[in-house]
Formats: structure tokens, C-alpha cells, sequence
């Protein structure tokens, strides 16, 4: 876990395009225009975009086989399959969003996870910005919230949670300045669409006309709207990590799978809204967005959770089939593609809708027999232990700031290569205790890591230069199955760079695609980006990211 963050039926015919996301669509999808004209060459007037968080590859295909008259077989049989789709590393939801959106990894985009440290930056609350000292925790989390325990972010909304779809379709309002680092330049805080270093698809929309729409899970999703922070005109942004209503078992909306399910059935709520003519809300009239989505954390939920609802979360033995919660969190994901699917064609919008379904992130282990639970606190005092002893003039505590969940990622209080060494040799030396999925003692080596990059070397594993002051100093690529949390309360997790981690589905479904595809060539969840841009008709190079990565629009072949 990171260990300074809370942790806190079947449908109707397949309705426009629909990209399964862990891997990259770029179907030729006729001539574009140049994005500021608003040409509209492309095959669809809308693009809806469904990210599946959690889901793999291997699931898509298990439902598919199991439910063939299934929302999402038929978009598989009236699209094209990209069956080896792989999402950025760190493969956690921040960057996985951040680059279907903009066409662009973390060291073009600067996210490399939603809770991360930057050492240009000054601490959250700074009012001295003379003589403060560089270096500050970046979280655009909960923790950026004006109240991370309500589930509108602060606003203050009454009713809770049934008056949630009156949330505002702006939360950077609901953000908390004094919990934002702040730019040592301006001496002012840094909110999340400032962060950003690359434009965004919705602002290429924008500046073409159209309107758009998203629905995610923190205020801090306004990093969205892009440098401009007016990319989106509808963001609606329910705080999955608030207190759930007391019928439920859980803590929050991740902590009980019926809770996730109710907790996305908002989101769902404001999609068909705006299928219907209306902002998220279903209170006033809008155009039915050129681009807009959402994230569904149901099957995330249900992969991590050992048990809820009286049913055991995960796979079963095999390592691919999964369990009786994770069906049905899939069933749930089916039934609202469907609600989506049927809005579309009842409104008239099907046959010119390109539907994204996409995931941010895979999830790992699918194998229970695999899991390793390791508390990453431990390591960490350990190697500040270390440090201070083999550097006893330093005071400082060598782990400035850490982010672990299957991956491992810190920032160092010494920004030299020597030090990054030292945590590198520590780090690979070190037997760490942990717990496997029944919960008996099991010790790894190596700290649970396979591959550790100190310094220079975790710059160049993420194509970046030393002189970036986002990338994490050391870089943990973790064993297979092993997880970084205390007690039991996981059975998986994301953020790695393994296969369960990475290899997540992608389906590029409707608006003229009446033959079904499959394309077996490696592609990437960035290529989302400019090809919902040809979908529209757009110019894919007025994305900045494109421009720098030569992100392609997805192959059909």
C-alpha cells in the first residue's frame, strides 16, 4: 500500500465504438481535419469512453465465452479486439487516465501516480516561499478535498447520498488550497490541471466547438480539463474514498463491493443523463457530449476484497476464473454498458456513437497461490536505519516520501546517486516478512522486489532525464504476487509492471464496424488519445503528448 496515503440485462446492438482500455485503438477511422476547425471527418459525432478498472484481458474473454448474448459480447462481435493492450507504468489510475486522455506516458505527461513527491515544489500550506525548502508531497487524492469524508468532496450538498446528482460540475472548486503544494515561482498552490505538462483531448475538443463531459472518482480528476483547466464543461466527481451510509460494512465506498456498485451507479446515472440531452445531473438541458465517459471501480473492488456481501472477492484456484464476487461485479459492469447501450439507440444517437470501454489498470495477482502480502513499512525503517548509521552526521531520514502498492516508488531526502545506490543495495539484501493468501508467515527476498532502479537508472527506465524533478528516485519492480500491505485486508493490487498489472482489454466497437476484428499486435492504452480524435474528425497531432511520444491512432490490423 503507499504508505503516506489513506487507505482508505443483456443490452440492446452494440451502439458506436467502444475501446476496452489496456491497450492503444487506432483504427483508421477516415480523414481528419485539423482540430481547431472543427472539421468533422471522422466516423462518429460522440465518443464514450468506459473505463473497467481492474479488468483484464483474460476477464473480457472469460465473459465473453460465458455469456455470449451479453452488452459486452456484442461489442466484441461488432468491433475491433486489441487482445495485447498494455497501460503505462506505473500502471496505477492517475497516469492510466492521464494517458488515454492525452496520448502520453509520465515522463511526457509528469504523473506518475496520484500521490507522489516533487522536489521543485514547496510543502502544502508554504506562506514563506523565500526561504522554504524545495521538496513536497503532490496528492491529488482524497487528501485534496475540502472534506475527504463527504461523498460531494465538501460542497455541502444536503441528503447525502441521495442528493449527490446535484454535486457541481466543477469540483477544482471543492479542492482544499491549503492541502496543495504550492510553485516557489508564484508562491501560490499548484492545482492538479496546472500539474499537468501536456493538453488533453477534451481541450482539443473544446477549442473545436464541441462539448464534454467525464465522471471519475476525486475532485483531483480536474487535472482532466487539462493546462487551460477548461477542458471539461461537465465533471462530475463523487469521492469514492468518503464515509459510506451505515448499512454498509465497510469504511468507504472500496471497503464493501455493494457499496462500489451503488457508488458507480451515480456515475452510470450521470452518463445516461447525458445521453438524454442533460448535464450530469438530469436537471438541465445540454448537448449530448462530443467526448465523455466514466471509470467503473466495481471489479477493482471486487479483485482486492477477500471477502464481502458473503462472497469471496479474487479468482479461484486456477488463477483465471473468477470468483463468485468478482462475477458479479462483472454482471454489474454488463448490466450498465447495456442501460448505456440502450439509452443510445432509444435516443437515436447509436449508429454515430464511437463507446469507449477501457481500464485504467490491470490488477495482480490473478493467482491467490501467488499472493505475498508485505508491509512496506517495515522495509522502509529499516533502510532509514541503515542510512543513519552508515551516515551518522545525517539527521534526515533517507525515504523522503514513499508510494508501494505492487510497485515500489520513493523519493530521497539525497538527490545523489550515491544514496540511490545505498537503497538500491539495502533494498536487494533485505529479507522482508510477509503473509500469503491464508494468512501464514512467509518471508521474500530482496524486499519482494525483482528489479530495482536507483537513480540515473530509474530516469532512464522511464525514458526521462535526471534533471526531471517528478520521477522517483529509486523504482521497485516488484516479484510476481506480491502486494506492499499490512495485514490481510488485500488480496491484490496495482501499479506494477507485471502482466496482471498491464495486459487489459480493449474493444473498438460500432459506427461502421459491423464485422468483428481481432488485432494481436502489441498496442498501448496511450493510443486511445488521438483515436478518439479521428473517431471525431480531429487533428490527433494537436495533442502535445502525440507530438512528442508519435503516438499512433489505433491499427485495425
Amino acid at each position: 500500500m503507499n504508505s503516506a496515503k489513506k487507505n482508505a440485462a443483456a443490452a440492446a446492438a452494440v451502439l458506436g465504438a467502444v475501446i476496452i482500455a489496456g491497450a492503444t485503438v487506432t483504427p483508421a477511422l477516415a480523414s481528419h481535419g485539423a482540430g481547431g476547425t472543427g472539421s468533422r471527418g471522422g466516423t462518429s459525432k460522440h465518443v464514450l469512453l468506459l473505463s473497467v478498472d481492474g479488468m483484464h484481458q483474460k476477464d473480457l474473454d472469460w465473459y465473453v465465452k460465458n455469456h455470449p448474448g451479453s452488452a459486452i459480447a456484442s461489442l466484441v462481435h461488432h468491433g475491433t479486439s486489441y487482445t495485447n493492450a498494455q497501460t503505462p507504468v506505473p500502471s496505477d489510475s492517475f497516469p492510466g487516465m492521464v494517458g488515454q486522455l492525452t496520448g502520453g506516458n509520465p515522463k511526457t505527461t509528469g504523473v506518475y501516480y496520484d500521490d507522489t513527491f516533487n522536489r521543485a515544489l514547496l510543502p502544502a500550506g508554504t506562506t514563506n516561499c523565500a526561504t522554504a525548502v524545495p521538496g513536497a508531497e503532490v496528492a491529488f487524492t482524497e487528501a485534496a478535498d475540502a472534506n475527504p469524508l463527504a461523498l460531494d468532496a465538501g460542497q455541502g450538498l444536503g441528503g447525502l447520498p441521495a442528493s449527490i446528482m446535484a454535486m457541481t460540475g466543477h469540483p477544482e472548486t471543492l479542492l482544499n488550497p491549503a492541502a496543495l503544494p504550492v510553485d516557489p515561482a508564484t508562491c501560490k498552490p499548484v492545482y492538479p490541471h496546472e500539474y499537468l505538462k501536456v493538453n488533453t483531448v477534451f481541450e482539443v475538443a473544446k477549442a473545436a466547438g464541441l462539448t464534454t463531459a467525464w465522471s471519475d472518482k476525486h475532485a483531483a480528476y480536474e487535472i482532466l480539463n487539462g493546462p487551460s483547466g477548461k477542458g471539461i464543461d461537465d465533471l462530475f466527481t463523487p469521492e469514492i474514498n468518503s464515509a459510506t451510509p451505515a448499512h454498509f460494512a465497510g469504511a468507504d465506498w472500496t471497503t464493501d463491493n455493494a457499496a462500489t456498485q451503488q457508488y458507480d451507479g451515480y456515475k452510470v446515472q450521470a452518463v445516461l443523463n447525458e445521453i438524454h440531452g442533460k448535464d450530469h445531473s438530469g436537471t438541465k438541458v445540454a448537448a449530448v457530449p462530443a467526448v465523455f465517459g466514466m471509470n467503473f471501480q466495481s471489479v477493482s473492488t471486487a479483485q482486492k476484497l477477500p471477502t464481502s456481501d458473503g462472497l469471496a472477492g479474487g479468482y479461484l484456484a486456477d488463477g483465471a476464473t473468477p470468483g463468485p464476487l468478482l462475477s458479479k461485479a462483472l454482471d454489474y459492469i454488463n448490466a450498465s454498458v447495456g442501460s448505456m447501450e440502450a439509452a443510445l439507440k432509444a435516443t437515436g444517437n447509436s449508429k454515430d456513437t464511437t463507446v469507449i470501454l477501457s481500464a485504467k489498470h490491470g490488477q495482480s495477482p490473478m493467482n491467490p497461490a501467488a499472493l505475498t502480502r508485505v508491509p512496506d513499512s517495515a522495509i522502509i525503517a529499516g533502510l532509514n536505519a541503515a542510512w543513519k548509521a552508515a551516515s551518522p552526521a545525517s539527521a534526515a531520514d533517507l525515504v523522503a516520501f514513499s508510494t508501494d502498492d505492487d510497485i515500489m516508488q520513493l523519493w530521497l531526502s539525497d538527490h545523489s546517486q550515491a544514496a540511490a545506490q545505498f537503497a538500491k543495495d539495502y533494498l536487494l539484501h533485505h529479507a522482508a516478512a510477509g503473509n500469503d493468501i491464508s494468512g501464514a508467515a512467509k518471508t521474500v527476498q530482496s524486499s519482494g522486489l525483482g528489479t530495482v532502479y536507483a537513480g540515473s537508472e530509474s530516469a532512464k527506465y522511464f525514458g526521462t532525464t535526471t534533471a526531471d524533478a517528478r520521477y522517483p528516485d529509486v523504482l521497485g519492480i516488484a516479484q510476481t504476487g506480491v502486494v506492499f500491505t499490512g495485514g490481510h485486508s488485500k488480496i491484490a493490487e496495482h501499479g506494477g509492471a507485471s502482466a496482471d498489472d498491464r495486459n487489459v482489454p480493449l474493444v473498438v466497437s460500432g459506427a461502421g464496424r459491423a464485422q468483428v476484428q481481432q488485432v494481436s499486435a502489441q498496442v498501448e492504452t496511450t493510443q486511445i488519445a488521438p483515436t478518439i480524435l479521428a473517431a471525431l474528425g480531429l487533428d490527433p497531432t494537436q495533442l502535445q503528448a502525440v507530438q512528442l511520444e508519435g503516438t499512433q491512432v489505433l491499427p485495425q490490423r
